[in-house]
This record gives structure tokens, sequence and C-alpha cells, in this order.
């Protein structure tokens, strides 16, 4: 109870001082009021943890103290004190969100317990919150979900590159989470308060896209009815994100180049030249030094424009991830679809944790949502959810040529094995041998994770390489002993 925040209202001098004295004993910090207009006035002011109120009040009753208790701060609990013959009265603010009452007339003692009972909730509830604030702070950063140690590097150099005014190019496959990384550059730059202007150089031809980013005066060219604001004029002082960097033509590429040297333009058709105080994020799922050495990017705007390079690993080396991103989504979408959905089952979790989701993080995300959309349990999503098909493998069905697990071979699918007849301790071992060649190729050679995803020992792992045969190229570089 030390440290508690507390209001109490009664209109009762002696007993409203008595309750006083035995509240501050017990370490409660303590406002007293003697009406419910005052009790009321005072929640407006200053947040409580507890408020105690007598239900009979000169002015406004204890019910009001306690609507306005709850309107203000929900998390406010609120104890009633009421005359022995008005206990229906009492239900009924308990109905309201009161945590408890306690009739006239009562033991000092009784109304302590129920306090302490009060801050034992309170604390709980307090722990939880630092506990869920500890784990954003550690695995989240403004919506982008990290356990990987690889991707905690990420988020962190996101934090420390946001306060700069540096050019960041961004890279990473499709589905990853690039816009993301954007978003939280600019929420956490001095420049938040500005716009954040988005563009997709993939969906625009050469000729649209120079207008799109620098404007065009009226009739610069057919079509051009009137005089109209680019990218870079919308995204002044701000940040302007220009997604799909790798697909912009040469004569594009050339004019970036002038901007990002000059930080000036000029709108098509027109001489008058514009500062451009923008600061630029770019992405690319294309590798931009490949480009260059093939002649398809300029060199000088590839180097202007990896001031600072933040590469997003793709989510099948982010094993640790899987059922962090699929546990948060899963709880989004159970609010948002009203189903009491609390987790996966276990067979649903070694199904997601052994796919290797070619569409990266928005595949996990679409697979989740449509497995809540489709969850036939009331308590855990199972495979056949995430699977999607009434006729699946997992309820009896046959493979689905469009399901990402059946192709894969993960629900039963067509495997990719020689039939020939064989005995049963050959057959197992050929599959175990299949089996983890296929998790390592997944996982880019990485016996630590893939261990994690055999649930196997790294020595385990390493003897059964060993016997089979597997080459040694796929160590992490440690010798097992």
């Amino acid at each position: 109870m030390k440290g508690l925040n507390l209001l109490l209202v009664d209109d009762e001098p002696l007993m409203r001082l008595s309750m006083l004295d035995a509240l501050e004993d017990v370490g409660c910090n303590v406002q007293a009021v003697s009406t419910g207009t005052e009790g009321i006035e005072a929640l407006r002011a200053k947040a409580f943890d507890l408020v105690i109120t007598d239900l009979r009040l000169p002015g406004a009753d204890g019910l009001a103290v306690l609507k306005t208790a709850k309107e203000k701060d929900p998390l406010t609990e609120v104890l009633v004190i009421t005359a022995h013959g008005s206990v229906e009265t009492a239900v009924g603010a308990m109905k309201l969100g009161a945590f408890d009452y306690v009739t006239k007339p009562f033991q000092m003692d009784e109304l302590l317990l129920i306090v302490e009972r009060v801050g034992a909730v309170i604390a709980l509830r307090r722990e939880n919150q630092d506990l869920k604030r500890q784990l954003e702070d550690k695995f989240c950063f403004n919506g982008i979900l990290g356990a990987n140690s690889h991707m905690r590097a990420v988020l962190e150099k996101i934090k420390l590159v946001a306060e700069t005014d540096s050019t960041v190019l961004i890279v990473g496959e499709s589905g990853t989470g690039k816009e993301l990384v954007a978003n939280a550059l600019h929420q956490n730059s001095f420049r938040r308060g500005a716009p954040l202007i988005k563009v997709s150089c993939a969906a625009l031809p050469e000729s649209l896209l120079e207008a799109e980013l620098f404007g065009h005066e009226k009739g610069a060219f057919t079509g051009a009815l009137r005089q109209r604001r680019g990218r870079f004029e919308m995204a002044n002082r701000g940040t302007l994100f220009l997604d799909e960097i790798g697909e912009i033509s040469p004569v594009v590429q050339v004019k970036l180049l002038r901007v990002l040297q000059e930080r000036t333009f000029e709108r098509v058709g027109s001489n008058e030249t514009i500062e451009a105080d923008v600061r630029l994020v770019c992405a690319t799922q294309k590798d931009l030094r490949k480009e260059v050495a093939q002649g398809r990017f300029r060199e000088d705007l590839f180097y202007r424009l990896n001031v600072v390079p933040i590469v997003v690993p793709p989510l099948r080396q982010r094993q640790e991830d899987i059922m962090v991103i699929a546990q948060h989504v899963l709880e989004t979408c159970s609010e948002k679809l009203n189903k009491p959905l609390r987790g996966f089952s276990q067979p649903a979790r070694e199904l997601l944790l052994r796919y290797s989701y070619p569409g990266n993080v928005r595949e996990l995300e679409n697979m989740v949502e449509r497995a809540v959309a489709l969850s036939r349990d009331q308590a855990t999503v199972q495979p056949a959810d995430l699977c999607g098909f009434q006729s699946c493998p997992y309820l009896g069905g046959t493979p689905q040529e469009s399901c990402g697990f059946c192709s894969e071979g993960l629900t039963g699918g067509p495997k990719k094995r020689d039939t020939a007849l064989t005995s049963l301790a050959a057959a197992r071992e050929g599959f175990e041998k299949d089996y983890i060649l296929s998790v390592l190729e997944r996982v880019e050679g990485s016996r630590t994770t893939a261990s994690k995803v055999l649930g196997l020992s790294r020595k385990a792992l390493w003897e059964k390489c060993k016997r089979y045969g597997i080459p040694s190229a796929h160590s992490d570089g440690e010798e097992e002993t």
C-alpha cells in the first residue's frame, strides 16, 4: 500500500479524519475532501490509483464520483462506502466498475484489508506494464519486431541514424519491412513534425516519375492542365522515401543525382530553381553494386545514396522472430475480429517454424490473419487454419499446389525423393539426411539456427552431418567438441 495515491471522499468529519489517519499510517498518499463536487474536481486535476467514496454525499453523489473516475482513467480503482440498507445501490456501483464496497458500520481493519488488495492489484499491473515496456524496448521499435541478434542490431542502427540527417539506403527482400524502417527513421528524427512523403518508383513509368518527383508547370506536356507540386516540394523540411530506387531510369538517375549534389531542382517545364530541404531515404530489393557493375545504375548516384546502408534480413534468417511476430499479429487480429484466440497449438508452431517464408514478414502476417479468420478452435490456431484449404492434408485431403506448406512438403505434400523400395531404417535415414540438408539450405548454412529449428544440440547436428557426409561447408566456422 505504500506510495498509493488515494482520494478520500466523505462528508462525515470524524469518519473522514479516522480513515485519513489510518490510511496515512500504512503509507498511502491521501487527499481528503468532503463533497462529491470537490471529489470530481480533484479527479479532473490529478491522477489517483484509488478512490474511496461514500455513496451519499452533498452535491454530486458517490456514483457520479465513480463515473468521473472511470471516465478519466479506467484503471483507477474505486471503493464505495454505503449504509447497511443501501446494499443494492452498492451492487449497482460494482456493475459500473467499482472494485469493492464496504457497509457502515465497519472496522478500520476491514477497510485497510480491501485497500491492501487494491494495492496488490495495482502493483501487479505496474509490474506487467514495466515488463511489457522492457520487452518493447528490447524487441520492438516503432512497430518493427525483432528478437534475433541481427535484427536487434538493425533496430539499434535505426535509433542512431534517425537522429541524423544522413541519406539512408534500406536493402532487403520484398516483404521484410523496409517501409517500416523508413517510418521509424522519420518518426524519430527532428523532421517528424513535417511530412513523410512516399513514392513507389517501380509503379510509375519514366515520364510520369520525373513529374511526380519534381512537379510540372501547366502545359509542360500533354495532359498537364495545371501546375502541380512534386514530391520533393511536398516533403519540404520532412522526409522523402523512394521505394524500389533500383528501378529508376538513367534519365531520372541524373536528375536525382543533381538534387543530392546541389539541393535544388526545377519543375518540368520551368526554369525556376527550388531549394530541396529534404532528407532522402531509399529502399531496394536489388543489389545495387551488381547493378552498377552491369551498367544499369550510376556509380556516383549509388555512393550518394549509400551513405548509411541498413540491411533488413529475410525472415528465414530470423527464426527467433517468427513466433514473436506471429503472436503479435494473432493478438491484433483476434481483437479486431472478436475471436478469443490465445496462441498457436504445438503442431501449428512447428509448422510455422519449419516454413521458409519466401514472402517474408508480409507473408507471415497474411497467413496469421487468414488463420484467425478461418479458425474453428476457440482457443488456439491449428495447422489446418494456417494452410487455409478445406481439403488440406491436415483434414485428410490432398496437397494443394497454391499452398506454400504443401509445395515445401511440410503438410504431407509430394516429396522429391526416390520411391524405390528399401528398408524402413534406410528410408528414415534418407529422409533425415534430405531434411537436414533442406533446413541448412533455408537458413543459409547456419548450424546454430538449424539446430534450433531441428530441436537438436549443435553437437548432435554435427554428428548427424558427419554420419550422412554433409559437407563441412555448412558449418558456422566452429568445430564441435
